[in-house]
């Protein structure tokens, strides 16, 4: 059998173009991932990277209130069971994701639990190898694995991710932890003075650690942040480890001098920004796409999701290295259904 879409990962921008597909008739099957130990360490795991945060309040149609009766109506017993109790703020990354999955399956679309290892894209229809070591083919795929945040590999940053270590200032700045608060941003390129500048809007002082005396960072984005009076610069520094404990999360960042490691120096903080880049999750397509500087996949029309081979999508952060927002892979994620769908149209596949 033949697909005429697969849909190749499980966040925002996956099960949009899955409730898309479906709703197009085009009986989309999706691989959501392998719950395997690598992509736990990866951040790789089935429902995506928002399905490891706790408060989402960016997402429109989800505002502060009480929605427990709606989600144990609508999310299916054995998982609801599993998940934190809501908390009123609107909604969690793991319901935001699980909502989307139930809405996808709702429509009919097919869910299989493995990876995507392996693709050739030199023939039509397209032939994929997963994990498992299934082989499908399928005339149309949409791309929607993601971008991974970039950690500094310490187990203090796994202990306390979702307890005050995040990646995206936009994502989590504005939660009460981080209000009126120190927090800490480690990093010295654009990013880092993008999220340290947006975190001065609701933490009491910003930190930012830079093993060098001098930022990476564009000119004038190194003023903005230099120029913040929030801001304080901890130059020649590297972190040694995130403190805390299990009740209150992050409390606290300890660093080290890159100059003379014997000094150290404890920062007090709710909050630890890792500012560091992110990495597409593209390695199983071994360089056959096209893809920009930063390892994302280009789209080769604008405002089209086609990419670098006719029949192939991409949606979601795998093809964003700007904005990297639930909301705009959702987005894409139709504009690929879409896509694919007028594509398939024109071939003759319906």
């Amino acid at each position: 059998m033949t697909e005429k879409v697969t849909i190749i990962g499980s966040g925002p921008a996956g099960w949009t173009a899955a409730i898309y597909a479906a709703r197009a008739e085009l009986q989309p099957v999706v691989y959501e991932g392998a719950e395997t130990e690598e992509n736990r360490l990866k951040g790789t795991l089935p429902l995506g990277q928002l399905s490891q945060t706790t408060e989402v309040e960016n997402f429109p149609g989800f505002p502060a209130g009480d929605m427990t009766a709606y989600l144990d109506s609508s999310i299916d017993e054995q998982k609801r069971r599993y998940m934190a109790p809501h908390a009123k703020h609107g909604v969690s990354g793991p319901e935001l994701m699980e909502l989307m999955r139930q809405q996808a399956t709702n429509f009919g679309a097919r869910i299989v639990t493995d990876d995507i290892v392996e693709i050739d894209v030199s023939a039509r229809p397209f032939r994929m190898r997963t994990l498992s070591g299934s082989e499908i083919q399928s005339h149309a795929v949409i791309i929607a694995t993601g971008a991974r945040a970039n950690y500094l590999g310490l187990e203090s940053e796994e202990r306390f991710k979702n307890m005050g270590v995040s990646a995206c200032a936009v994502c989590d700045g504005a939660l009460p932890r981080f209000r009126n608060h120190p927090v800490v941003v480690v990093g010295g390129g654009d990013s880092a003075m993008e999220e340290a500048t947006f975190l001065t809007k609701f933490a009491s002082v910003v930190y930012i650690v830079h093993r060098r005396d001098s930022f990476r960072a564009s000119r004038i984005m190194s003023e903005r942040a230099l120029n913040n009076p929030k801001i304080q610069v901890k130059w020649n520094s590297v972190i040694d480890e995130v403190l805390g404990d299990e009740t209150q999360g992050v409390t606290g960042v300890r660093i080290r001098s890159s100059e003379d490691p014997t000094a150290t120096e404890i920062l007090p903080a709710t909050g630890y920004f890792a500012a560091i880049g992110h990495t597409p999750n593209t390695e199983f397509l071994k360089g056959q796409l096209q893809t920009n500087d930063k390892g994302y996949l280009v789209w080769t029309t604008a405002h089209r999701t086609m990419t670098s081979v006719e029949g192939i999508f991409a949606a979601g952060d795998v093809a964003d290295d700007y904005y990297r927002q639930a909301i705009t892979a959702a987005g894409t994620g139709c504009m690929s259904a879409l896509d694919a769908e007028r594509w398939l149209a024109a071939q003759g596949i319906e």
